[in-house]
């Protein structure tokens, strides 16, 4: 093979790259565009509310969760009450949770009984059937431990949900990055995530298909929640946010999503091992199990944040190597450049809109085939069970 056969072949899949920058700008920018803001309420709403944070070994996060949460500012509020949902902990997440409830008279702490034999249920979904039982609020709010909230977030919530009507609730929060693997992979994921959920096609369509759900903010009205039956309904499914927004359109309910991302954020993962945990457990899923469209997302992942790089790998080794400026080598340092150029763009007005951030951007092609690394082991381990876990939980059916 010549090196203007391996020149071709480069600039056929620069080309295709090219043309896959520009389709996910165009998408990207286009979804948040059109997405709702959360915005700080005039007058915080008059509104009975129970907080539910299920918890499993969150010692590092439930302290600043329920702190962050007790500064929130409903002066009219007929009932707040916060339930810590202790999920068989190992860790000292229960004796932080009974501390900050001897503290704080609104406080719960719940320590919630093992899964019943001969039952199957996933992730949290135990956990707030467990607690819903407690709490007797008009509204009832479903927040992860890794989530903060600002003191006027449930107010805005609240607020936007009385004036859309709307029976399910949701933010797309702020995603807080810390160590260096998120910084490669949060804001590749967090991108791909709103382009495959559009905001306004997700508040416009009535089908259930086209329902999402952000869980670490759920914001249900109690009828609602209690008429589509909440998580025990759903007690088997793994991605339990997208079903239960699904249901509420089942049930002909109100769904609204917005972007939260200036009153609440959530630290997803504090590691490599966490982060690449989660992600495996979910890409594949959030497809609906659609081996063709997981496979093209991380073809395009490839293409989007991999190829540019590639491409200027290859124009660099040329130079070095000097070889002839035939027109497939020019038609590499052509592309290269402007696939470069088009990235660039895509990531400053991702950067501009919702403050995707730009730290680390050039290394965008490691955090790219952490990506398509992702999502084929997502494949695997969906459809053979093999190391599908949380946070050591297996997964996998028995």
């Amino acid at each position: 093979m010549g090196w203007n056969t391996v020149m071709l072949g480069l600039d056929g899949l620069l080309a295709i790259a090219l043309v896959a920058i520009a389709a996910f700008t165009w998408k990207l920018t286009q979804s948040l565009k059109a997405a709702p803001r959360l915005q700080p309420a005039a007058a915080p709403p008059e509104a009975s509310v129970d907080v539910v944070i299920p918890a499993y070994n969150e010692a590092e996060n439930i302290r600043a969760c329920v702190e962050a949460a007790l500064t929130t500012a409903l002066p009219g509020a007929k009932r707040f009450e916060v339930w810590i949902a202790d999920d068989q902990s190992t860790d000292a997440t229960g004796s932080i949770a009974a501390e900050l409830a001897a503290q704080h008279a609104n406080v719960h702490h719940l320590t919630v009984p093992p899964r019943p034999e001969g039952e199957v249920w996933h992730g949290k979904n135990w956990a707030c059937a467990h607690a819903v039982q407690f709490a007797k609020g008009d509204y009832l709010l479903f927040i992860d431990a890794d989530v903060r909230l600002s003191a006027g977030a449930i107010a805005a919530a609240l607020a936007e949900a009385l004036a859309h009507q709307a029976d399910l609730l949701s933010c797309g929060p702020n995603i807080l990055i810390s160590c260096f693997s998120e910084w490669l992979v949060q804001p590749i994921m967090m991108s791909a995530i709103a382009i495959a959920y559009d905001f306004q096609s997700i508040n416009d369509s009535m089908a259930a298909e086209d329902a999402f759900a952000a869980g670490p903010f759920m914001l249900f009205h109690r009828a609602a929640y209690n008429q589509i039956g909440g998580h025990a309904a759903i007690g088997d499914m793994i991605v339990e946010d997208v079903e239960l927004a699904r249901q509420i359109r089942r049930h002909g309910l109100t769904l609204r999503y917005v972007l939260g991302i200036d009153l609440l954020g959530v630290r997803m993962y504090s590691s490599f091992g966490t982060l690449w945990e989660g992600w495996t457990k979910n890409y594949y899923l959030g497809t609906k199990e659609n081996l063709p469209l997981t496979l093209l997302s991380a073809f395009t992942i490839a293409m989007v944040f991999v190829m540019p790089w590639v491409g200027l790998l290859a124009s660099l080794a040329a130079l070095l190597l000097k070889l002839e400026f035939s027109w497939p080598t020019l038609a590499l340092y052509g592309l290269t450049a402007l696939t470069l150029a088009a990235y660039g763009l895509l990531r400053w007005l991702s950067y501009r809109q919702v403050g995707v951030p730009l730290r680390y951007w050039w290394l965008s092609s490691v955090g790219g085939l952490i990506v398509v690394a992702i999502a084929l082991t997502s494949i695997v381990k969906t459809k053979t069970g093999w190391g599908w876990t949380w946070r050591g939980r297996s997964l996998k059916a028995s």
